[in-house]
């Protein structure tokens, strides 16, 4: 394996939230393990772009999460990555989005941190911030709702 596949494994790690990916192509093995996160067994074969499920929150976690309400007109606006939700791009800066903004598509609506990289999320949609579900600092799993969108 070369540098830059190793790289893609890297990226491929962070985009999926899994807690450790482990390929191997003949002699060549790489393992990427993310600290911090639970290790879930599998492994890849000889697939160039290897895929992999992300690494589930235990059941008693997920039963305290707010649930988001059955409105088929909300869009909601999952975490595309395991990491720490952050409203604000600084400590002392005012949120990017707040209940009542009006977004639109392409603009940033928070941050999520990962393995010491901050991802910027973009509303994929135009509309008006109903419900926010995450809070800043909190740690977030792969899928978990953020926000939702009353689209315009």
């Amino acid at each position: 394996m070369n540098l830059e596949e190793i790289k893609q494994l890297i990226d491929l790690a962070n985009e999926s939230g899994v807690a450790e990916l482990e390929v191997q192509r003949g002699e060549s093995r790489v393992r990427i393990r993310r600290a911090g996160v639970p290790v879930q067994d599998y492994v890849v074969g000889a697939a160039p772009h290897p895929t992999a499920a992300p690494v589930g929150r235990p059941t008693e976690a997920v039963a305290a999460l707010p649930e988001p309400q059955a409105d088929a007109n909300l869009i909601i606006v999952k975490s595309p990555i395991v990491g720490t939700f952050y409203s604000a791009p600084s400590p002392d800066s005012d949120p990017f989005v707040a209940v009542g903004d009006s977004v639109r598509s392409g603009q940033v609506v928070c941050i999520i941190e990962s393995m010491k990289l901050m991802n910027e999320i973009e509303s994929e949609h135009t509309g008006v911030i109903a419900t926010l579900f995450a809070q800043n600092g909190q740690p977030v799993e792969y899928g978990e709702p953020l926000m939702a969108i009353r689209p315009h």
